[in-house]
């Protein structure tokens, strides 16, 4: 039944759609990842004016048809973000988040935390050009995986369960492996180890750092992740030379 929807967004996605208008593609806290249609936005004198961006946080009022495609009636910004805009990195940084969320979580299921992690990468973005360094960013991916419930095991082997000598990653088996387990894993360093645990168990804004080679096998094993148990192929991060 058709009705309003009122909810808390950020835009994810903004294409344009014949003469003037736009198809959005938004993600809320309380009904997931949505789409909806703005009328004329894209003429001079539209009301909603440049609120329905990418990047933009803001709070959007829906008109909920018959199908899946929603009728932006009303948009007040929180948060523009136009700072990120500044730097070709931040900007970078900002869609590949953006691009990360849509892929790993694109039905209405509501993920409140995975709302509440995006607007905070997109605020540390705005306020802090460092940010946008491909550590945070393996971090931020590191989460997202934790709120879709595919988290790799860390702390000990996927296989056999145990402890030492954890020197392999397998996507398969679920995580890091040992010695003993490590026949269809990669080799995974001390290093990429010791990221990825610090990561995960520090807020954004403190994410670790590491070498170039660390990060690119931790970010393998981000991806192998992503790709087995989400069926989802992120973006590449890290530099390969």
């Amino acid at each position: 039944m058709a009705g309003s929807l009122k909810s808390e967004a950020i835009v994810l996605r903004s294409i344009r759609y014949g003469e003037a208008d736009r198809v959005l593609h938004l993600y809320t806290p309380g009904y997931g990842r949505l789409a909806a249609i703005a009328k004329g936005a894209r003429r001079a004198r539209s009301r909603f004016g440049a609120r329905l961006e990418p990047f933009f946080y803001i709070r959007v009022i829906l008109h909920e048809g018959r199908g899946d495609l929603h009728t932006v009636t009303g948009v007040d910004t929180v948060a523009a973000h136009a700072s990120l805009r500044d730097h070709a990195a931040t900007l970078d940084a900002a869609a590949r988040a953006c691009d990360a969320v849509a892929r790993l979580f694109e039905t209405p299921e509501p993920h409140p935390e995975v709302f509440r992690l995006l607007a905070n990468e997109l605020a540390l973005l705005d306020f802090d050009p460092s940010h946008a360094r491909a550590a945070t960013g393996l971090a931020f991916r590191l989460k997202l995986l934790l709120a879709a419930g595919i988290v790799p095991q860390l702390g000990s082997c996927a296989g056999c369960g145990e402890s030492e000598h954890l020197q392999g990653f397998s996507a398969a088996a679920g995580g890091v492996v040992c010695s003993s387990c490590e026949a269809a894993a990669f080799p995974l360093g001390l290093e990429s180890h010791s990221f990825l645990v610090g990561a995960l168990g520090r807020p954004l804004a403190q994410a670790p750092d590491a070498s170039e080679l660390a990060l690119a096998q931790a970010e393998r094993a981000i991806t192998e992740t992503a790709e087995h148990h989400a069926h989802v192929r992120l973006r590449p991060l890290v530099r390969r030379h």
